[in-house]
């Protein structure tokens, strides 16, 4: 049998994750001294509360050698295809591999560096899914993925710099001009890594739908199987109008929404929202 197994950061829903029969592997998310797991027993909201309280960005950290391989042995004489959050951001990927290799499994276990995060991931873990309920062999479906690897675009629209900021990942004085400006980054994923590709300007019912229709010729040529409207708390009206948008185009087969998970949340803050298909 072949188990497909995926980091929390695929911010697949619970639903999705139970009907698709995926095993998630949670990351850890460190609020000062305390620690707990991405979707299970941390959410968003305890973590906005604790960064705006303490001006800072908790820390993720990946799962344990000791963690995947608990997971690995739950399934003696399996197969998996396990997808990781690029390589370039975690050492989840490289702690796949050395779980593998510890309880000398490396030929059943087929480690995805997915090169993405958030339902980037998602994307690739549902069509895997999808492969494995349909009998294709963990090594057909080790191809397939990651001849569609390559395809899977992810991008997001931040509502506001100050979380970036904590992180690290943007200077105090871009932060101090943005969020003066009301400037909100497009935040695009491209080879694992992160960069900023635009900026909007507006309210958030203005520069989120600015973002997607200026995706729309990309959306019209897309897969049509699914797209996934992903965010970290945004008003459901936006996410409605998003939604009405994507239907209007008449492209897609099924239109999910996920929350993003704490992991992510953590870095883009409340109010980030992305659109994410295979192209």
């Amino acid at each position: 049998m072949v188990h497909i197994i995926s980091d929390s950061t695929c911010d697949l829903s619970h639903e999705l994750v139970t009907k698709y029969n995926i095993v998630i592997l949670p990351l850890y998310v460190r609020l000062g001294e305390e620690e707990f797991l991405d979707g299970v027993n941390i959410t968003p909201k305890d973590i906005y509360d604790w960064s705006d309280k303490n001006e800072e960005t908790p820390k993720t950290a990946a799962p344990s050698i000791e963690d995947i391989s608990n997971i690995y042995k739950k399934y003696p004489g399996d197969e998996f295809i396990v997808f990781t959050i690029s390589s370039s951001m975690s050492a989840c990927f490289n702690n796949c591999r050395l779980a593998a290799d510890s309880l000398d499994i490396s030929d059943k276990c087929h480690i995805i560096d997915s090169m993405n995060l958030s339902t980037g991931i998602g994307l690739m873990v549902l069509r895997a899914a999808e492969l494995a309920n349909e009998g294709k062999s963990a090594s057909d479906i080790e191809k397939e993925i990651l001849n569609m690897r390559s395809r899977v675009r992810a991008s997001f629209v931040i509502d506001t710099l100050v979380y970036l900021h904590r992180g690290g990942r943007c200077s105090s004085v871009a932060a101090l001009f943005g969020t003066a400006l009301k400037l909100h980054p497009r935040i695009a994923v491209s080879d694992g890594a992160m960069s900023a590709e635009k900026k909007y300007r507006g309210l958030p019912k203005k520069y989120i739908m600015d973002y997607v229709k200026d995706m729309e010729d990309s959306l019209k040529k897309a897969d049509r199987k699914r797209v996934f409207i992903t965010h970290s708390g945004c008003d459901k009206e936006i996410v409605n109008q998003v939604r009405e948008y994507l239907e209007s185009l008449h492209v897609f087969d099924e239109i999910l929404e996920t929350r993003a998970g704490s992991v992510v949340s953590s870095h883009c803050g409340p109010g980030t929202l992305g659109v994410l298909f295979v192209e």
